[in-house]
């Protein structure tokens, strides 16, 4: 009897233990630092100004960057469509390079978005 209580007593112990060091642990490190990206497209989506969607990717931009974190794919190319609406082409110009240099992967699509801004299209 003496032994089953001793056996229940450890395994409550052990039970205890694992929870407090369950409750310590720190959640890992996102590969991307997404502040108000998410927010912001769905902003466009509704027909939100372009320049106040620009201010706020910008100030993002500047945080991530600020942490040492990664923007997400797609953060530069939906800033470079914002350039777009609003009629800035350099700076289109500029994000599209960064969204490639950033992911390679995106290369053909921005080469693509790239080809249409010089040809002057939106």
């Amino acid at each position: 009897m003496i032994r089953n209580t001793t056996t229940r007593a450890a395994a409550a112990l052990a039970l205890a233990a694992s929870a407090l060091l369950t409750g310590c642990a720190t959640a890992p490190k996102t590969l991307y630092q997404w502040e108000g990206y998410q927010p912001q497209v769905y902003q466009y989506l509704k027909g939100e100004s372009p320049e106040q969607q620009i201010a706020a990717m910008e100030k993002d931009l500047q945080l991530i960057s600020a942490k040492g974190n990664m923007v997400p794919p797609g953060f530069h190319a939906h800033l470079g469509m914002l350039y777009s609406v609003a009629g800035t082409p350099d700076q289109v110009a500029a994000e599209f390079e960064a969204e490639k240099k950033l992911f390679p992967e995106s290369a053909a699509y921005m080469d693509f978005l790239l080809g249409k801004t010089k040809k002057g299209e939106k």
